[in-house]
């Protein structure tokens, strides 16, 4: 899909497309407003906008969508699940030892902060994710919330670049 094709899209087809790149509702509400888009950088810097005009539950929801690190069924949108299975693709244990460590690793995460480890996957690899995860484990809570829409953030841009096919 070009940027154009973006801008002219209904309301609900571009609700769902931009829903794939990041489960916030409100996130989804403040881009449709913000087309047409003149570029590709203008697509990218309003979404930078928005995501922090978001608040923390809008990043919770965001957060939800996503699947734990080592799985790649979150959410039911078929774009979004190949994008997840595209982005984990490096970062599937190649042992059982790392996929023991990157299941337990998630469980602690979600029992310390109430929400999976959101991390940007792209081009990182497993045993990199999970020095990752165990180094976020000892952030506190305030620290980590940052962190993890940072990580959001990124993951969202990556996914922008590929619906409109300006992949990096």
């Amino acid at each position: 899909m070009s940027l154009e094709e973006l801008n002219r899209l209904g309301l609900e087809d571009a609700e769902e497309l931009l829903t794939a790149c990041c489960g916030s509702s409100r996130w989804v509400e403040g881009m449709v407003a913000r087309r047409p888009f003149e570029s590709v950088e203008a697509l990218l810097a309003a979404a930078d906008e928005v995501w922090q005009a978001t608040g923390p539950a809008d990043r919770e929801e965001a957060f939800a969508t996503h699947p734990r690190i080592g799985e790649t069924e979150g959410r039911k949108d078929g774009r979004a699940q190949g994008w997840s299975r595209e982005e984990q693709r490096r970062a599937a244990p190649v042992d059982e030892e790392t996929r023991r460590a990157i299941a337990e690793g998630n469980a602690e995460y979600e029992r310390r902060f109430g929400r999976i480890y959101i991390v940007c996957a792209s081009g990182r690899g497993a045993e990199e994710l999970l020095a990752d995860l165990r180094a976020r484990l000892d952030s506190d809570p305030e620290r980590e919330r940052a962190r993890a829409a940072e990580e959001q953030r990124k993951i969202m841009k990556i996914r922008l670049r590929k619906l409109v096919d300006d992949v990096e």
